[in-house]
């Protein structure tokens, strides 16, 4: 069995760039709209990166990223501090992991199990991210959409996942806190493990998780590793 992680939102927080910039003194004017501001920001990249599927067209995740907050921070009446974007570009590149996954890739490594992040972004950010986040030493594969340039959750993006490890689909264990990521990985047949960090309610969509965790330790927990 191989271990397959999705990135953002599953190993490292998507809300810890504008979480930490809010408490600098100099991003005051960002004030108590922090979160509103993290969650506009990722609700606008993934939809971003969901048209730019359906239209068959492919920009980087980064430079989506980078029009999401740009979309964010007009939304927001803060398009004209381009310090604020700036330093919100910075963090991003460096997200903080959650709490447990530093523990849990160690365990994966000492057991010998075979480790991938699997994930919308582009190879570059990738590999600053899990540098940063210094989860890069427990990894054994960084797998990015980059390559077909096609965005999850189409299933020629879950193949990579195969083609990498010449594997079967149910060979697959993978890991991610979005439901529609998680629909879209045991549409195509792999195990999926549900991280539902938030307690929230599974769309109506298709198929369903296998394991349903709120964290990453939970769920290697379930499956007895």
């Amino acid at each position: 069995m191989y271990f397959v992680f999705d990135a953002y939102g599953t190993l490292l927080d998507v809300n810890a760039a504008a979480r930490e910039a809010a408490q600098e003194p100099e991003m005051a004017v960002i004030g108590d709209q922090w979160q509103s501001i993290s969650t506009s920001w990722r609700e606008k990249q993934l939809r971003y990166s969901w048209l730019c599927s359906m239209m068959g067209r492919y920009d980087d995740f980064w430079s989506l990223t980078m029009r999401a907050l740009d979309s964010t921070l007009e939304e927001h009446g803060l398009l004209a501090h381009v310090h604020v974007r700036e330093r919100l570009l910075a963090l991003y590149g460096r997200l903080s992991a959650f709490d447990e996954v530093s523990n849990v890739l160690a365990k994966l490594k000492q057991n010998h199990i075979k480790t991938a992040v699997f994930s919308n972004a582009s190879p570059n950010m990738l590999a600053q991210a899990l540098s940063a986040s210094q989860l890069d030493q427990y990894i054994d594969e960084l797998i990015s959409v980059d390559l077909i340039k096609k965005y999850k959750p189409a299933p020629e993006a879950y193949e990579l996942v195969t083609n990498r490890f010449s594997c079967m689909p149910e060979e697959i264990i993978f890991f991610s806190s979005n439901n529609w990521d998680v629909s879209g990985a045991c549409s195509f047949g792999f195990k999926t493990v549900w991280v539902n960090r938030m307690g929230i309610n599974w769309d109506n969509l298709p198929g369903s998780a296998d394991i349903v965790c709120g964290s990453i330790a939970e769920g290697l927990e379930a499956l007895k590793v």
